[in-house]
């Protein structure tokens, strides 16, 4: 890629070699690219034979078998004591040594890519182990070597190293360009061989506005209109895959109940979620009214929304943090699945508010006017009566 992602990419690496190096944390949410970004890190020339990947997420179960996970999948020796740890501190700490004391090929510091750092929370309800988070932003930060840490949880990032020194330095991965998008898809349209460049453009710039620049989404657009065949038709495609069971659908699916177990009050933020899907950027009071609650149980409700970053609240109205989630919530947030009908009216709508008019693709300038077949068929626009 050659816009704000790869931009993105080589600030990461020059943190990381910088001297002293300082500890890049990424922040980003479900299907922005953080995993993906790791990956490029991990495959760059320069950090090759000197970096271990830990997807956190997949393995942080106990700490012991945490440890052991760890070092057995390690290509660095560990070269503490060979009795395992016998309790869930004694694990913790080994832990903290290993990612200190670890050395590449010739002695030289080696790299950790801690994918979804947070995740190490859960072993806090484990005995003696009451500030892990903590105890590790402490480590790292002391560690002569270096670090490259994750997480989706933006607003709880933010507090954990609101008090950590300087070596820490956030980073909000970035939205795709309209240029990003045609990068990444080009594999899916055999690097556009057959299609005009302005069609190519135009197809990345509704890409882009539909999805958010998210790369999970966008890649999951770009590959449903190439299965489609013909003219990229992206307003189809969308609706496609936010049907039950389609891709996007699961996507959203995985975000919207990951967060909202991460959260306290399940029944009340599914209840907030589902106002603010009817009716966005609402005040507390309007939400508190909706919900029949008072404002200050409410207050607590979308504090713990915005703990995991699913609501954010700009000049005190709320709105969800992801749109396309948005629509989501609004389309299958209902006792039974929503009809084809009903799937292709609320998608139109949203993108009818996403693309801008300016730059509208041919098949939105055709929404309830009285095009021909053939030009209402250029983009593969949903008719609804």
């Amino acid at each position: 890629m050659t816009g704000p992602r790869a931009g993105f990419e080589r600030r990461v690496q020059a943190t990381l070699d910088a001297a002293p190096s300082r500890i890049p944390v990424i922040l980003g949410g479900c299907g922005s690219g953080r995993t993906w970004l790791l990956q490029r890190l991990r495959e760059h020339g320069t950090m090759r034979g000197s970096t271990q990947y830990i997807d956190i997420e997949r393995c942080a179960t106990t700490p012991e078998r945490f440890f052991e996970a760890v070092v057995s999948a390690s290509p660095f020796p560990w070269h503490g004591s060979d009795r395992a740890p016998s309790t869930a501190r004694e694990a913790f700490d080994a832990l903290l040594a290993f990612f200190d004391t670890a050395r590449a090929p010739g002695g030289q510091p080696c790299t950790f890519l801690l994918d979804e750092v947070l995740e190490l929370r859960t072993f806090e309800s484990f005995p003696g182990l009451r500030h892990v988070l903590r105890d590790l932003i402490e480590a790292l930060s002391g560690s002569g070597n270096r670090f490259v840490l994750t997480t989706r949880y933006s607003a709880r990032a933010h507090r954990l190293l609101r008090d950590a020194t300087a070596r820490f330095e956030v980073m909000h991965i970035p939205a795709l360009s309209p240029g990003d998008v045609i990068d990444l898809l080009a594999p899916s349209f055999n690097g556009y061989e057959q299609m005009p460049t302005d069609d190519r453009d135009e197809m990345g710039r509704a890409v882009e506005a539909l999805t958010g620049g998210r790369p999970a989404y966008a890649r999951a657009l770009g590959d449903a209109m190439a299965q489609l065949g013909g003219h990229p038709d992206p307003i189809s495609a969308l609706a496609a895959l936010l049907s039950g069971g389609g891709t996007l659908d699961r996507l959203c699916h995985y975000s919207y109940e990951l967060r909202l177990h991460r959260a306290r009050g399940y029944g009340a933020l599914k209840a907030i979620l589902d106002i603010l899907a009817e009716s966005e950027s609402l005040t507390l009071t309007e939400i508190s009214q909706r919900l029949h609650r008072t404002p200050g149980s409410t207050k607590d409700y979308l504090s713990w929304l915005e703990d995991v970053d699913l609501v954010i609240s700009r000049q005190k109205r709320y709105t969800f943090t992801d749109p396309l989630l948005r629509l989501w919530v609004h389309l299958h947030g209902r006792t039974v699945p929503p009809g084809e009908d009903e799937i292709a009216r609320g998608v139109q709508l949203y993108a009818l508010a996403r693309i801008p008019h300016a730059e509208a693709t041919p098949a939105l300038a055709y929404v309830g006017s009285e095009g021909t077949p053939e030009e209402r068929k250029s983009w593969g626009i949903i008719e609804i009566d």
